[in-house]
């Protein structure tokens, strides 16, 4: 990813999207990529709880960056539905990345040539960027909310950016 200035469009499923409203992180996106789009999936996912804390950050930073996907999802049948739409609208609109966690889905959308990053990958360029000053608070936010990712990658992160990693 280029460190420099902001690289192109990113589309996005909806597992890094709770993971950066749970840290208060999404304007991220906004200062890594010059556009932001998620597929309709992906909106139906996030807003399935309307009573949710994070509801009105979610609706406010997305509400307008929602996109159709114009074909029809043939990829449904083996992942999540957000998922396969997410991958989907990142053909159709050429973006640059797909931001996706999600192992099993990342690992089919690269052997389809997506070009994939996660939301560690994310939070790493922003720190090496200066956006954020300290990742290990976030990677620790993410441990007591039961976001899945491996304390093993959580500190390799941590180590490349120069912070001390997370005991447990």
């Amino acid at each position: 990813m280029n460190m420099q200035n902001k690289n192109g469009l990113v589309v996005s499923d909806t597992g890094p999207i709770f993971s950066l409203v749970i840290i208060d992180k999404l304007d991220i996106l906004n200062s890594l990529f010059e556009e932001v789009k998620i597929p309709n999936a992906v909106w139906e996912e996030l807003t399935l709880d309307k009573t949710s804390l994070l509801y009105d950050k979610i609706y406010d930073f997305f509400e307008s960056k929602i996109v159709r996907i114009s074909g029809s999802n043939d990829l449904k049948f083996i992942m999540d539905y957000g998922e396969s739409e997410a991958i989907i609208l990142y053909r159709e609109l050429q973006a640059e990345f797909l931001l996706i966690d999600d192992r099993k889905a990342r690992k089919i959308a690269e052997n389809m040539d997506v070009k994939c990053i996660g939301t560690i990958g994310i939070l790493g360029i922003a720190r090496r960027k200066g956006i954020i000053r300290e990742l290990k608070p976030l990677f620790e936010i993410f441990l007591k909310s039961d976001r899945y990712y491996s304390l093993k990658i959580l500190n390799l992160v941590l180590m490349q950016c120069g912070e001390e990693i997370i005991k447990r």
